[in-house]
């Protein structure tokens, strides 16, 4: 009886085929955490910025503790305050004196312009250089100083009949509200450091009285609002 022998396979290996085995992936995040990294840095300087700035805005208000100038109409003189109905012309002549006060301790205060504007019933009806370039002055801390205003001449001023029957009542009662704004440049110094322009705004509602043949009547100063 035959032998029955299995072939030689010689060490071979004889199934399915191995694949080869796989390069390993890199993944290129590198470059997207070094943006993160600097954004990080970007904002910590951005914040301690911030920071910093706000604390020497602080610090500087606490030693400096600058205000705004207090202004007041202390005087009024209107000895004419006329209408024409047959050509609506107002004929006036008011002289108003101002004092303004710088509070600061430390700041003084440039005025390089000042322009005043009378109203009537919310109508215009004057304007008046109070500060101009000729005139300009420094204001030293914690004093006062006058101005005043010269409002004089007439005006074509077109008033309804309220309005009208308003100033006959005015007139009748000797007392006339008068509304007066102001526009200012202005400049503060601190030591050697001198501001940029500042352009407040000061609002003064006062009841003028009319002066009758010479005689003086009492004003009662007003105290003006400061806008910034």
């Amino acid at each position: 009886m035959a032998d029955n022998k299995q072939p030689h396979l010689n060490g071979a290996h004889y199934g399915p085929a191995i694949p080869p085995a796989q390069q390993p992936r890199y993944h290129h995040h590198h470059g997207r955490s070094c943006c993160y990294c600097l954004f990080g840095i970007f904002w910590k300087i951005l914040v301690t910025l911030i920071v910093l700035v706000g604390l020497a805005i602080l610090i500087f208000w606490l030693v400096v503790q600058p205000r705004s100038f207090k202004f007041y109409v202390t005087e009024a003189d209107l000895t004419q305050f006329e209408y024409d109905t047959n050509n609506s012309t107002l004929g006036y002549n008011m002289v108003l004196n101002f004092t303004v006060r710088n509070p600061n301790k430390k700041l003084s205060i440039y005025y390089d312009n000042v322009e005043a504007l009378a109203f009537y019933e919310d109508t215009r009806f004057a304007n008046y250089d109070v500060i101009t370039h000729m005139n300009s002055f420094r204001q030293y801390k914690k004093t006062t100083s006058p101005m005043s205003a010269v409002f004089s001449g007439n005006k074509v001023v077109v008033l309804n009949n309220e309005q009208i029957s308003q100033l006959t009542q005015d007139k009748t009662d000797g007392l006339y509200n008068i509304y007066v704004k102001l526009y200012f440049r202005i400049r503060f110094r601190l030591g050697d450091v001198i501001s940029s322009d500042y352009k407040p705004k000061v609002k003064c509602d006062i009841k003028v009285p009319f002066s009758k043949n010479g005689t003086v009547t009492l004003f009662q100063t007003t105290k003006c609002h400061v806008d910034f």
